[in-house]
């Protein structure tokens, strides 16, 4: 099976790349910079040059592509918008696939997109996944709710550099999932009959909030994190703010997610009939407090031996000063 990764030098997409490659699959992966795609050729992966929002581009990369898994998604920091990339993008990519003969397609969502026609990403990931189901390919849509990778920025690295960490006044609870484990699930499905043409979440065992993450990672760093709480008035103010710039587009679409946040409702579905379709042990899946107990303790290690190592230095220069 020829698979095309899309959105592979992304969190997501790049486990995904490795998973598929350590499985045997050859793996080809559409990217815009060949530089910055360049750990994925020395892993073995097949670069093309392309884009989503360049509908020329795609035919090409397509070629002898038997499989995609789509992790592609719009970074606030880019220039085109969430509706250009995640939007029309994937339009395109569909319609390209189907005019290609590709025989399956994976998508990754968000959990409960429907629920929140406001949110731009939200609404905008719930209408492709209408239109993929629509679209006469052969899909598999795994919903997602939150990245543990995301929780080092957000929380670990401020506690760690005494920094405030923010949150919102109330935050809604999230079933963070490692990429590796997703990857786990986007990668089986090309090979599951059960799983064609079919919705599953793909969550972790249980939701954590806010306070929750803050406090396991104060526990795990043994330092006191100093809280910021920030109005939900206050972020709709900013959202509607950078709305007004165009370089602002993409930061307030993802600030409206903060409305999700604002519900209350946690972000979490039963996963029990999934790893059964999927064949896989939910023993083996990282927790959210496997994962941060193993990242403080690299991290912690690694600032014991720069401590080290400086203080080393420090007594060796003052051992050669003669007088």
């Amino acid at each position: 099976m020829s698979l095309l990764v899309v959105g592979a030098t992304g969190t997501l997409g790049r486990q995904v790349a490795r998973r598929a490659l350590d499985e045997g699959y050859q793996v080809r992966c559409l990217v815009r910079s060949f530089k910055k795609a360049a750990f994925l050729k020395e892993w073995g992966a097949e670069l093309v040059r392309g884009d989503l929002c360049d509908r020329e581009s795609l035919p090409k990369a397509l070629e002898g592509v038997t499989a995609i898994i789509d992790a592609a998604t719009a970074r606030p920091t880019d220039s085109l918008s969430i509706r250009q990339v995640d939007w029309e993008g994937k339009v395109a990519l569909i319609q390209a696939a189907k005019t290609a003969g590709v025989d399956r397609y994976i998508f990754f969502s968000i959990l409960d997109a429907e629920k929140y026609p406001d949110v731009p990403l939200m609404e905008i990931k719930r209408c492709t996944e209408q239109f993929l189901a629509e679209s006469g390919l052969n899909y598999t849509i795994l919903q997602l709710a939150g990245f543990m990778q995301g929780l080092i920025g957000q929380y670990a690295i401020p506690i760690l550099d005494n920094q405030p960490v923010w949150v919102t006044g109330q935050s809604a609870p999230i079933a963070y999932m490692d990429t590796q484990d997703i990857a786990k699930f986007a990668v089986r499905a090309l090979s599951i009959r059960e799983t064609e043409n079919q919705r599953f979440p793909v969550v972790g065992s249980r939701a954590w909030s806010s306070e929750e993450i803050i406090e396991l990672c104060s526990r795990l760093s043994g330092q006191q994190a100093k809280v910021t709480r920030m109005p939900m008035g206050l972020l709709r103010a900013v959202r509607r703010l950078t709305r007004f710039f165009q370089w602002g587009w993409n930061v307030a679409d993802r600030l409206a997610f903060a409305e999700v946040l604002a519900s209350g409702k946690p972000l979490v579905a039963p996963m029990d009939e999934v790893y059964s379709t999927f064949d896989l042990d939910p023993q083996n899946t990282t927790s959210v407090e496997s994962y941060l107990k193993d990242y403080f303790s690299r991290i912690l290690k690694k600032l014991k031996e720069l401590d080290y190592d400086q203080k080393k230095a420090k007594n060796q220069s003052k051992r050669r000063v003669p007088f």
